[in-house]
């Protein structure tokens, strides 16, 4: 195809259309620095993913605002490479020496990741609050970002100089070969790199992959071929070097880094050993005589250890949690147990006569870890026959699982994260209960307050509870600092009297250390007990309830009974912030919310504002535009035909970025609220993705004759919002689903599909806008940057507000509303929009 072009009003001859003249058989020489872009870009992304969520303590509204850094940085990356570029007009040299600055970058973003707390006077034990997490993330990701977009710019203008083109056909050919190496990545980290390498190992790695394409590409354009392959004998010897002498220096500083990290949080504790696990970093911590193991920067449990004299506050709370929970069940012959045994509860489980006791610990590297330091007790009911261990999931256990129980001992941490939260929803308490015999008990806690006081802790308690309360037909709650759930269907099962815990206690004949049957006259204290039940069963039912906090309690409120009895003359409940569900994951924001007022006195309230927010908002995303579109075209005259269209085809490319960004946060939620951890599995999942977006934009690129067609663009946009209706549509059904494999294959079809449209979107809304502004690079470098833009904006809203405060299939819904705008736009420009940009640039041999 020939090119013709047109002088524009400052002498750039302005390309009217597509070429793909000059490409060759043999492969690019810069097709493996395209590659190792790809490869490079996705290993930090997902290295400083890992790092920040350990900052964080595994909290998931950093993931989206982690992403929204990244993309937003690397857009203004692309801009910069677009301006060095038409200054400069060397790109093989700004690329080679990006490719150096890659080298020292990213090793030291790993090292100032980990010792982030530093920076900060954070109060012992305290989260990061939300505006700490925004300029942690945009402050130190920044350096990396920026050069990895403006590579992208950089390597666009040597694939079109190599090819003599004149259009955006080199930047379509960069993306794809990106997405491809961004897939190769996520694989090489998922399957090899997450198991033998460290962060520093894995960053130093890919830094000597991208000097090594740049050094490369040089070669093949300064040198012979002798020359060239003495450079590539260097290449494997210094690869060579690395292993044998880099390699156990990097081991060193990795753990040298963490221990700077342990000493910034918690300086009275020592780090004793450090693990890597597919669910996350695992750190053991000793602080005289006790032991605490953190996963992902978040506390699993501690122990007073074997060598100490007497058993600490921990196991104390333990021995209550197993012998309050034990005595809810008149004769608990079979029990489950989901997590705590290594704290102290099982040991204490099996002193009742149970039968059988399956024990399900999530991760197998912690119970490796734990083993030298938990007390003799649990080592012994680890080997009792009774005491079967199952490293699995909780949740995927219980679909699986085919026998019943008497008794479901649930003794997770708080719903700190979207992955705890999957322990206190309603899903989840179906699940149980369709696991548990006719006379069969659930028994959860979380931390409480006295009298439920505060806000955040009345709102998560509550929604637990009402969640609880739609599966089963008697739910009981009693405690003051840790509030128990006891729920059942058998009305003689669970019970708060005291006396008659004590007589089930006494009958069993045990003995345990610090604990009898008078413990239960201490627990439930009478007053107390109507106070807590008549808080958490009359809270959340007004308009503002989520709002205002519960209302007083009355001075002498009812018996427990005579409340339970009561219930149903009770207003609704407001499901909408008082049901917490898998797709609706509001436990977890309250707990947020809670931990942040618990911890952070002293700072304004960073999460209670985004409870303002309302559905009807989204419209604020569609009203804008309209208007615009609206305006430029009644005043043609002063705008000219083509500011609409030009408006337009930015607005589909912003929305195109938003609506991937929102769909993508979407599936990485519901992937957790399904299978629990995606800390090892992120780099598949983005592989899924970006194998879809490459073969959208090689398809778009080999296929689709006219790329500049204004009506094809709008229809993209329409089917991107159809697929965002359908994701909403099929997310919370796969969810359902008993097999776990159906539901990753049809989880993966999505994420695939997801990408798929988006990189067709990407090559034909270049061919467009660069027909309506000319300059390759420059009008390629503004719709990647306004598609990363749109992107940032997608993440941003889709992690930190929708989805915990609206839901996992608001984000669908988002997207389809952004991208169904993006198509009416298109409309609206008219007609003879389109005519008069065919009539302005036309072709010609």
């Amino acid at each position: 195809m020939t090119v013709s072009s047109v002088k524009s009003e400052n002498g750039y001859n302005e390309p009217v259309g597509l070429v793909q003249a000059g490409s060759k058989s043999s492969m690019p020489p810069h097709l493996l620095a395209v590659l190792m872009l790809g490869v490079v870009s996705q290993l930090a992304q997902v290295l400083f993913l890992r790092e920040l969520l350990m900052v964080f303590h595994g909290n998931e509204l950093s993931i989206g605002l982690i992403l929204a850094a990244w993309l937003v940085w690397v857009g203004v990356g692309s801009q910069l490479g677009a301006i060095l570029i038409e200054r400069s007009k060397r790109p093989l040299f700004l690329f080679s020496g990006s490719a150096v600055c890659i080298l020292f970058v990213i090793p030291l973003t790993v090292f100032l990741l980990r010792i982030l707390r530093g920076f900060y006077d954070l109060p012992r034990g305290s989260y990061f609050s939300l505006p700490d997490m925004v300029i942690s993330c945009f402050l130190l990701m920044a350096p990396a970002c920026l050069l990895l977009g403006a590579q992208f710019v950089l390597l666009s203008r040597i694939w079109r100089e190599s090819n003599k083109a004149v259009d955006t056909s080199g930047a379509g050919k960069t993306y794809i070969g990106e997405a491809v190496g961004n897939m190769l990545g996520g694989l090489l980290f998922t399957f090899v790199l997450v198991h033998y390498f460290n962060a520093f190992q894995t960053a130093v790695l890919a830094a000597f992959v991208m000097l090594g394409a740049a050094f490369s590409m040089n070669s093949k354009v300064f040198l012979s071929g002798a020359g060239r392959h003495k450079l590539h004998l260097m290449l494997l010897l210094t690869l060579m070097v690395f292993a044998i002498a880099v390699y156990p220096l990097l081991e060193n500083l990795d753990q040298q880094a963490y221990r700077m990290q342990w000493r910034l949080y918690s300086p009275q504790h020592e780090l004793i050993d450090t693990y890597q696990s597919k669910h996350g970093t695992i750190a053991v911590l000793k602080l005289e005589d006790q032991h605490s193991f953190f996963q992902s920067g978040r506390l699993v449990f501690s122990t007073a250890g074997p060598e100490a004299e007497f058993a600490g506050m921990e196991e104390q709370e333990a021995v209550e949690f197993a012998h309050f929970s034990m005595v809810q069940h008149k004769d608990p012959g079979r029990v489950l147990l989901i997590g705590g045994g290594l704290r102290g509860v099982l040991a204490e489980i099996i002193k009742h006569p149970v039968k059988v006791v399956d024990y399900v610990e999530l991760d197998e590297v912690l119970t490796r870890a734990a083993t030298p330091y938990v007390s003799e007790d649990t080592l012994a009911a680890l080997s009792d026959p009774r005491v079967n261990l199952i490293h699995a999931d909780g949740r995927l256990f219980l679909k699986t699982a085919q026998e019943k129980y008497d008794l479901i001992v649930v003794d997770a941490p708080d719903p700190t994260t979207a992955v705890l939260n999957r322990y206190y929803t309603r899903e989840f308490f179906a699940e149980a209960e369709a696991l548990l015999n006719h006379d069969g008990v659930l028994v959860s806690g979380v931390i409480s307050t006295p009298d439920l006081r505060g806000r955040a802790v009345a709102n998560r308690n509550a929604a637990i509870y009402h969640s609880m309360d739609q599966v089963f037909s008697r739910v009981l709650s009693a405690g003051e600092h840790y509030l128990y759930y006891f729920a059942t269907n058998s009305p003689g099962q669970v019970s708060l009297n005291p006396s008659i815990l004590a007589e089930r206690y006494s009958e069993r004949d045990i003995e345990t250390e610090g604990f009898t049957g008078r413990h239960y006259h201490v627990l439930l204290e009478d007053s107390q007990l109507r106070r807590i039940n008549w808080v958490i069963r009359n809270h959340g039912r007004s308009s503002d309830a989520h709002l205002a906090g519960p209302a007083a309690v009355p001075l002498f409120p009812p018996s427990v009974e005579e409340q339970l009895s009561k219930e149903k003359e009770l207003p609704p409940v407001r499901e909408h912030y008082f049901i917490n569900t898998d797709f609706k994951p509001i436990g977890y924001f309250y707990t947020l919310m809670f931990w942040d007022d618990l911890t952070r006195r002293d700072r304004e309230e960073t999460f209670g504002w985004l409870l303002h927010v309302k559905p009807w908002w989204v419209l604020f995303l569609s009203i804008p535009p309209l208007f615009t579109v609206f305006f430029l075209r009644v005043n043609k005259g002063l705008y000219k035909n083509l500011a609409p269209v030009a408006f337009a085809i930015l607005f589909a490319v912003f929305t195109t970025g938003f609506s991937t960004m929102a769909l993508q946060i979407a599936l990485l939620f519901s992937f957790q609220s399904i299978y629990g951890f995606v800390y090892e599995m992120v780099g598949l999942i983005v592989a899924l993705f970006m194998c879809g977006l490459a073969l959208g934009a090689y398809l778009a690129s080999r296929y689709v004759k006219d790329k500049a067609n204004i009506k094809t663009l709008a229809f993209i946009q329409l089917g991107i919002a159809l697929l965002a209706v359908c994701i909403a549509l099929i997310l919370p059904v796969t969810a359902a689903l008993q097999s776990p494999e159906v539901i990753f294959v049809l989880f993966s079809a999505l994420t695939f599909g997801a990408g798929l449209i988006n990189g067709v979107d990407f090559p034909l809304s270049a061919a467009c806008y660069m027909t309506l502004k000319g300059q390759p690079e420059k009008a390629a470098g503004t719709v990647y940057g306004v598609e990363l833009f749109g992107a940032f904006f997608g993440a941003a809203l889709a992690s930190v507000i929708v989805v915990p405060v609206l839901g996992i299939t608001a984000c669908a819904f988002l997207a389809a509303i952004a991208n169904g705008t993006a198509f009416v736009l298109f409309f609206i420009c008219g007609r003879l929009d389109s005519l008069c940009l065919k009539k302005r640039y036309s072709q010609s041999e």
